[in-house]
């Protein structure tokens, strides 16, 4: 059976209307409610039905953060992983921790964890890079499966249904791999009283990059953060007539 591990990341809630700060180097995060993101919750599911199937033996989530992204690890934990892993990153590190150094942990705690299989969301709601599934798995040298809709366990490998422009795209992977979960992969559970309760005592180990050997220097550097442009409230127009003169007042014709 397979060990799984499952990356989570904390991100400001789904729900909350995004604020941009006044300096523009960022958004406002102070006092903003924050859950797990939204893929990562199906990664997480999907890592708990194979446990339930008897596929995998254990999961192990993971989260790069602050402190409080040990509240995104105890509902993966009450959702039904089995431990947890905090790799702590704070202030300024953390407002400049990329892709790049998140797939490098994850690549070495997959190593350091003899893991079978890393599930990650396809992508972040917070900055949408849809990169470290994909760089994980260069890093390990793993294949990959991206945007995946359906997982089936064969003999050593997974056959996986893939989410693309054209359709679908069916791919089969051999173990050790790396899957990112797309939206509709399956419906993530409710965590119960019961499970909640239970999470608080499941162990969470607390690691920093320094410890995994990996340099979290910026790669990239944030020039500037803007809300996106006001929409132009809409007009009724008489006739055709009306509205040729209004694409040439615009200039559009």
């Amino acid at each position: 059976m397979a060990r799984v591990l499952v990356g989570v990341k904390r991100v400001i809630d789904y729900a909350v209307k995004i604020r941009v700060k006044p300096d523009k180097t960022g958004v406002v995060t102070d006092g903003v409610k924050h859950s797990m993101n939204p893929f990562d919750e199906i990664a997480v599911e999907e890592a708990v039905r194979m446990k339930e199937k008897k596929i995998a033996s254990e999961i192990i989530a993971v989260s790069c953060g602050p402190q409080q992204a040990q509240e995104t690890l105890r509902t993966a934990l009450a959702m039904g992983v089995d431990r947890g892993i905090h790799v702590e990153v704070s202030g300024k590190d953390y407002e400049t921790l990329q892709p790049i150094h998140v797939s490098k942990i994850l690549a070495k705690l997959a190593q350091d964890e003899k893991a079978d299989l890393v599930i990650v969301g396809k992508q972040a709601i917070d900055d949408d890079s849809n990169q470290t599934a994909q760089m994980t798995a260069a890093v390990l040298d793993w294949p990959q499966g991206t945007f995946a809709s359906k997982i089936e366990k064969g003999d050593g490998n997974l056959t996986i249904v893939r989410e693309i422009d054209g359709g679908l795209e069916t791919v089969k992977v051999k173990l050790p791999a790396v899957v990112s979960a797309d939206l509709r992969l399956n419906e993530p559970r409710y965590a119960t009283l019961p499970n909640i309760m239970k999470a608080k005592k499941k162990p969470i180990k607390k690691v920093t990059p320094k410890d995994l050997g990996v340099d979290t220097a910026a790669r990239i550097e944030v020039v500037s953060v803007e809300d996106p442009p006001v929409r132009q409230a809409g007009s009724v127009l008489a006739d055709v007539d009306e509205l040729i003169g209004k694409l040439k007042e615009g200039g559009h014709v």
